[in-house]
């Protein structure tokens, strides 16, 4: 079954600022953009979709409409057996909220909140009562390794761990699929593969995954990848030997290992 269907869709802006309106008044229009220009894409349950592109493709634009972030000009989006192409903004954000879970790449967690709490927070939306908010927190932290950090403050984490709870709290409400962008763009190497190993782990459970990147070395970690360029889908190809993320932190530590201990010898 689909989870995400998309069919001719298009994003097209008008700019607005003050020069564009003197432009408007002499008979010349706005300026129009074409982010999106009519693109098919779809996802099976399951799945694990790397959204590439360079700068100016429409990455963006197609992560915000697929987000139910932003709504397209044209065209249809069935997600999960809704058609949000006809949803008003009420929709869209119970939309947001129970259909898809946001990774982005500065984490986002309220700074003076607990992992706990952080997690927590989609819950509360939902109106659920306090006992059974704090016991699924506790579950989907179990399930990204943050047991032992529960109370800690996001300033208390490591980017890893952070990105950690962000995971966490966008698993909590068992979400239709995870959207990520860019989230190992603010980490190191190894703290990166950390989070595509949980991210593989999670997809393995199931968990359909859509996953927007600029980068390409990640690419053997998906299933699949589908590549924009200038508001079209230009690229949509299986990944036939998909490379496992463990095993790639595993060379790392063991590389990095034998590398300080000739240091240290030296």
């Amino acid at each position: 079954m689909a989870v995400i269907e998309m069919k001719g869709i298009k994003r097209i802006y008008k700019l607005e600022s003050k020069k564009e309106k003197k432009r408007a008044a002499t008979g010349e229009g706005p300026v129009v953009v074409q982010a999106l220009r009519g693109v098919d894409f779809s996802a099976e349950a399951g799945e694990f979709v790397f959204v590439m592109g360079p700068s100016g493709s429409g990455k963006s634009t197609l992560m915000n409409v697929i987000g139910c972030l932003d709504k397209p000009s044209e065209g249809s989006y069935v997600l999960d057996g809704i058609n949000v192409s006809a949803a008003n903004g009420n929709t869209f954000a119970l939309i947001r909220n129970k259909k898809i879970g946001f990774v982005f790449q500065s984490f986002n967690l309220l700074a003076r909140t607990t992992a706990l709490e952080n997690v927590e927070l989609p819950l509360f939306y939902n109106r659920k009562d306090r006992r059974n908010r704090r016991e699924r927190a506790l579950e989907v932290l179990r399930e990204v390794g943050l047991e032992d950090r529960l109370h800690h403050m996001p300033s208390q984490l490591s980017g890893g761990q952070q990105q950690r709870v962000a995971i966490a709290r966008a698993m909590v409400n068992d979400p239709a699929f995870i959207l990520a962008d860019e989230p190992t763009g603010a980490l190191d190497s190894e703290m990166s593969l950390e989070i595509m190993t949980l991210l593989q782990e999670l997809n393995n459970r199931g968990k359909t995954i859509i996953m927007v990147t600029h980068e390409p070395e990640l690419a053997c970690y998906a299933k699949r990848v589908v590549t924009l360029r200038d508001g079209q889908l230009v690229s949509d190809r299986w990944i036939t030997e998909r490379r496992s993320a463990a095993e790639a932190l595993a060379r790392w530590k063991q590389d990095h290992s034998l590398l300080s201990g000739k240091e240290e010898a030296a």
